[in-house]
């Protein structure tokens, strides 16, 4: 019996092993496990999704430079002496004609003074060659004198014409000194650089103010000499310049007809309209050509993963998560979008960045934020995911 016993119980111990693992293996095992697969929703934020949407798509090739005023200038002196006075600072308005600094004026006065005095005299000399001239044709009609003294009296008065005119040209040139030693506002702008202050000893070359027009910008930059056949006089320019979010547009205005050696690259040139002055000079700005124009359906560049063999976005769709094999068209690296030619419809939710490694199938449901700001845009993003159930 006991001997019996013991040959039994490991043969009972396998075959309730064996059975155990048979139920395990038929997926009839744990009772739990489709209530822990099916859990509560995974909540996600407003920020990691986007709709996907119907939109004009543009492209072209990539451009960078640099922001400058498309009227500027750069005011030096014309005069020698001491600045007695400036009147505006670096960044103030200025009207055209205002004032800008004035320069001691005693050495071209007294020269003004003096060139006048000189066209005094000239004048009077001129006159009084021109009498004598008309006096010794008289004489010589009558026979009074010789020919060669009338000869004489014409070369007196063209010596004396000149001296006028000789006069006249350097009173007109102490005249404009004499202005120049006030400078002013050649233009409506503002005052960009301001190089002197007062009892500054300056000469003719000296940089005084450099005034811009702020109204009107232009984008000085340069394109790939490969891609010269897409840029064209008059093509819209889309472009962000440091610092701010907002993409502008300008047009296309010159196109050098040579390219730089070293960089093998084209300049060109692009106005800017600013009436509202929010854009300065000296920014950088990168962007495209907007040579192609077209309408896609477009989702921003973070929600396509581009690590696998075909390209992929992850979609909610009925509360839940699934993978979606999408085709890629155009890209705009100016605006971050991708264009995808199949695999998405205009309305769809897609998930970005870090919330595209939720497991597929998972439920979720887009959090409203808290701040009053991201409140007023979370419906629009919770509606379009609820609106994409089949």
């Amino acid at each position: 019996m006991m001997t019996t016993t013991r040959r039994v119980a490991p043969y009972l111990s396998f075959s309730v092993l064996a059975l155990s693992a048979t139920m395990t293996a038929c997926g009839k095992a744990p009772e739990a496990a489709p209530a822990d697969a099916v859990g509560a929703p995974q909540a996600i934020g407003a920020e990691n999704v986007a709709v996907a949407r119907q939109d004009t798509l543009r492209s072209g090739p990539s451009i960078s430079g640099t922001l400058i005023a498309d009227r500027e200038a750069r005011i030096r002196a014309e005069v020698s002496g001491a600045v007695l006075q400036t009147l505006v600072d670096a960044g103030q308005r200025v009207s055209e004609g205002t004032v800008l600094a004035r320069i001691d004026e005693g050495t071209v006065r007294d020269l003004a003074i003096s060139a006048r005095s000189g066209v005094a005299q000239a004048n009077i000399a001129a006159e009084q060659a021109a009498r004598e001239l008309q006096r010794s044709k008289t004489l010589v009609a009558a026979g009074a004198i010789a020919e060669r003294d009338v000869e004489s009296a014409e070369r007196a008065n063209l010596g004396a014409q000149a001296q006028l005119a000789d006069a006249k040209a350097r009173l007109s040139s102490a005249e404009k000194n004499l202005a120049n030693a006030t400078i002013r506002a050649p233009f409506a702008g503002v005052v960009a650089e301001k190089s002197v202050s007062p009892g500054d000893i300056v000469s003719p070359g000296s940089a005084l103010f450099t005034v811009i027009d702020p109204r009107s910008l232009r984008v000085e930059a340069s394109v790939p000499a490969s891609a010269l056949s897409e840029v064209r006089v008059g093509a819209p320019v889309m472009f962000k310049v440091n610092g701010a979010d907002r993409m502008l547009e300008g047009r296309v205005t010159r196109v050098s007809p040579m390219v730089n050696p070293q960089t093998k690259q084209v300049s060109i040139l692009a106005t800017v309209p600013n009436s509202a002055n929010a854009l300065v000079a000296g920014l950088f700005v990168e962007g495209r050509v907007a040579s192609e124009k077209r309408i896609g359906i477009l989702v921003p560049q973070q929600a396509v993963d581009l690590a696998g063999i075909t390209p992929s976005v992850m979609r909610v769709r009925g509360g839940k998560v699934e993978k979606v094999e999408v085709q890629i068209g155009v890209r705009d690296e100016a605006a971050e979008l991708f264009e995808i030619s199949s695999g998405l419809a205009g309305g769809d939710t897609v998930l970005l960045g870090a919330a595209r490694g939720i497991s597929v199938g998972a439920a979720v449901v887009v959090s409203t934020p808290r701040d009053a700001a991201a409140r007023e845009a979370a419906p629009r993003d919770t509606t379009a995911a609820k609106t994409n159930k089949p």
